[in-house]
């Protein structure tokens, strides 16, 4: 078996990571990401593993069924950025989810209702609205399919990163298909479709009708999706036993009942597989702007030598490098309009960017085993006078771990690209760094430490260039695609014409066996190849 195998932990005292918990935190995450309350993920959950309880399935049909409805919107992340320039606000559009797409009226009033809010939700002057509403019917549906396509590619590669079997990762491939056929991305109809991917899609519409209006209408819904959206046998196997499927849905919480569910003996993480997961929440985060791509990563491993500089015991600088890979998976709750914003951002703007280290505590604290981890990612924004946020702590209640991790991600921002700045040069952000600890604003010990640990380079990028098999110049196309730039823009930044441009992407596309900017970007921040 290709499942994960139990953990052995150095410290005796530490508590088990489960799968399901790692899963059930991101669960939170994807919900902020894509616009629905907390626990929305969790309570499909919930119907689906029942449902395939209630189907009769095997053990490991049930834990299938379970793991995918967690995973099913893991790559939303990955089309963030280009959502967000589609319809001005991509958390604003939740209510896309629960559309029949058959029913065009329907799709007209959302679209012409729905969209068009700026990133704070704020209705956009009309002569833009119309702009975007014009892009939408010209070329949305490609746009949207492209969207889904990377979805779908991205869902599959964290899912390897997490550790899933084969036959779950070739299945989130499935999620935006239909029983009918007319899905956008594999097409596959019927029982070509897995049967996990069948229960989630309706597990899914049954859940969300189910909390918001009752469960006759969740039951007239799926009834009437059945043979269309939905596979009309797994629809009516909810039909007949709804009330008992949904019940309990609706609770203030359901975290307690999707771990207590969990199909089969608990998978547990070994700390280096945890790592490993802690690298694929890492690279959800930073999928949500193309400004932000490979920053955790960076961070993480800056602040772990950094640690080890400072004397740390090798356990802290292991809690610091899970904390770096963690700290910015808050971001996905805030609109990638405001993360894509070139200019000074808004008061009601800034209080949004400063609600994202909450937003990263509040997705690990319902775990016992992730809350010392989740706790520490959240303090990276703190300062020592007091000035940081979100909790404005002063430095006397900050400890070595916070002030190194402070003191890292400052850094590795300035040396990345902003969408209001260029990048600084190494030398620059070693200044200004300095100057931050000469204020008071960051520990003048740990950025002492930061800076020896940034000035060796391990030069690991090269040899991955190598291993991959990509020139030169396909690497430093990659790197712009994973920036956000159009083939226009890569082809102007590298002096080359646009269909040349159009030739490098189709041959690192084909090397890399992908087919969207979100793997590429993925897959370029997995290899290193952004520092």
């Amino acid at each position: 078996s290709d499942k994960i195998m139990p953990m052995t932990r150095p410290t005796a005292q530490a508590t088990p990571v489960r799968l399901a918990e790692v899963m059930a935190s991101l669960s939170l995450a994807i919900d902020l990401g894509v616009g629905q309350p907390f626990e929305w993920v969790l309570r499909c959950c919930m119907v689906g593993t029942r449902l395939a309880e209630r189907l009769g399935l095997s053990e490991r049909e049930q834990r299938d069924a379970y793991y995918l409805a967690l995973l099913r919107h893991i790559g939303c992340t990955g089309g963030s950025h280009t959502d967000a320039i589609l319809f001005g606000n991509e958390l604003l559009i939740a209510a896309g989810f629960t559309l029949d797409m058959d029913d065009m009226q329907a799709v007209m009033r959302f679209f012409t209702n729905g969209i068009g809010r700026n990133s704070v939700g704020e209705r956009l002057p009309e002569a833009e609205r119309e702009a975007m509403l014009g892009r939408i019917f010209t070329d949305g549906q490609a746009m949207i399919k492209d969207n889904h396509i990377g979805h779908c590619e991205v869902g599959q590669k964290l899912a390897a990163v997490l550790g899933f079997e084969s036959h779950i990762q070739h299945a989130l491939l499935d999620m935006y298909e239909r029983w009918d056929g007319k899905g956008d991305v594999t097409q596959h109809q019927g029982e070509a479709i897995p049967l996990a991917v069948r229960i989630a899609h309706v597990a899914q519409d049954a859940a969300t009708f189910g909390v918001n209006d009752g469960i006759a209408t969740a039951v007239e819904v799926v009834r009437a999706r059945a043979g269309r959206m939905l596979d009309p046998t797994v629809a009516d196997a909810f039909c007949q036993h709804a009330g008992e499927l949904l019940e309990g849905a609706n609770a203030e919480s359901c975290w307690a009942a999707v771990l207590a569910c969990e199909p089969g003996t608990p998978t547990t993480f070994s700390l280096q597989q945890f790592e490993a997961a802690a690298c694929a929440i890492a690279d959800f985060a930073d999928l949500k702007s193309p400004f932000t791509v490979g920053h955790s990563r960076r961070v993480a491993d800056l602040a772990a030598r950094a640690a080890q500089r400072a004397g740390l015991p090798e356990g802290d600088v292991g809690d610091l490098r899970c904390a770096g890979l963690m700290q910015d998976i808050g971001r996905v709750g805030v609109s990638s309009a405001i993360w894509a914003k070139p200019g000074k951002l808004s008061d009601t703007e800034w209080e949004r960017v400063r609600l994202h280290p909450y937003f990263t505590e509040r997705v690990f604290s319902k775990s016992a085993a992730l809350v010392r981890w989740g706790a520490l990612a959240a303090s990276h924004h703190e300062r020592m006078d007091g000035s940081g946020y979100h909790r404005h702590v002063p430095g006397t209640m900050l400890s070595k771990p916070s002030r190194l991790l402070a003191a890292a991600d400052v850094f590795c921002a300035m040396t990345e690209p902003r969408p209001h700045r260029a990048a600084l040069l190494p030398e620059q952000a070693a200044d200004e760094l300095r100057r931050e600890g000469k204020s008071g604003r960051l520990d003048v010990e740990c950025v002492d430490c930061v800076l020896a640990a940034a000035g060796h380079s391990s030069g690991d990028s090269e040899a991955v260039v190598g291993a991959v098999g990509l020139s030169a110049r396909e690497t430093q196309v990659l790197r712009l695609i994973a920036r956000g730039n159009s083939n226009k823009q890569i082809g102007t930044t590298l002096f080359v014409t646009e269909k040349t441009v159009e030739h490098h992407v189709t041959h690192i596309y084909n090397k890399l066996g992908i087919s969207s900017r979100a793997a590429a970007t993925l897959y370029a921040m997995q290899s290193g190849l952004l520092a």
